[in-house]
């Protein structure tokens, strides 16, 4: 049986105990990453460890995050499985008080908890296996602090379940202005004539790790222009190529947004560019 990380230890799956009076059951108040490896490499470990260190400083949780510990901890998580791709999901909640009260406690430990699970191979821009996406669209109706990577997922989990009861992979969301946001659990990209647009960072997207590598990726090995700018939902229906990016799609090509094809309905050229810059420095980050 596999272990996982709790509060310092490596212990069996079926032994790790948190109490219900955690914070994170009661509130879901916590902070979360997911760290995608290949071949025992972590990919932005830096990127995910500092986004988590702001997400925690954000809520008032205080633990101190060590790099070094936790690459420790990722390979002996990974190390008990045998595929080559594999996710890292790492949780902080505030900890287990005495009472429910909504009020942050004093002078409790953090809970800390992390285990290892496969995901989907890297994407590979040139195989006949591409892996393509179907999504619809809809108003975002999450709270407006989304750019902090909270434990509370309610709100997007609804959203994902919209577009799973419209028997697609996504949902791509939009605010009261008809600009996009990003999807229920990615950031969104689009494509026209050659440029890349992704809508830029506020309170209302997730500052996400495979974006940020995707967008430096694109500017380092690619000669097309990558510009951080709003987006409108004209503008995504109206697109050449759209994709959406997390840690376990990378780089996904969108194909059909509402039942409508995206451009030929296919990955396209610029996806292709995009997914083999994002391959060649997804370890440098």
């Amino acid at each position: 049986m596999n272990k996982v990380y709790l509060n310092g230890e490596f212990v069996d799956a079926s032994e790790a105990k948190i109490s219900p009076m955690d914070r994170g059951f009661l509130f879901g108040d916590g902070i979360y990453e997911v760290i995608p490896t290949y071949s025992g490499k972590p990919v932005g470990l830096n990127l995910h460890l500092e986004r988590m260190k702001n997400g925690l400083q954000n809520v008032g949780i205080n633990y101190a995050l060590d790099t070094e510990l936790w690459a420790d901890i990722i390979h002996q998580l990974i190390s008990q499985q045998t595929s080559v791709s594999q996710g890292v999901y790492v949780h902080v909640s505030r900890g287990t008080d005495v009472k429910r009260f909504h009020a942050y406690p004093k002078n409790i430990a953090p809970t800390v908890f992390a285990y290892a699970f496969d995901t989907p191979p890297s994407q590979d821009a040139s195989s006949e296996k591409v892996k393509g996406f179907h999504v619809t669209t809809g108003q975002d109706l999450r709270w407006q602090r989304c750019h902090i990577k909270s434990t509370s997922l309610l709100g997007n989990v609804m959203h994902f379940q919209q577009g799973q009861d419209a028997g697609v992979d996504e949902i791509i969301l939009y605010n009261e202005d008809k600009e996009i946001t990003e999807a229920a659990a990615c950031n969104v990209f689009i494509v026209k004539n050659k440029v890349i647009y992704t809508p830029p960072l506020d309170n209302h997207l997730l500052p996400g790790i495979t974006r940020r590598i995707a967008i430096d990726a694109i500017r380092q090995y690619t000669d097309f222009e990558m510009q951080e700018s709003v987006i409108t939902l004209d503008e995504l229906l109206d697109a050449d190529e759209v994709w959406i990016t997390s840690s376990s799609k990378e780089i996904g090509p969108v194909l059909s947004i509402d039942g409508n094809l995206v451009g030929d309905g296919r990955e396209g050229p610029v996806w292709m560019a995009a997914q083999n810059a994002y391959n060649k420095h997804k370890f440098n980050c």
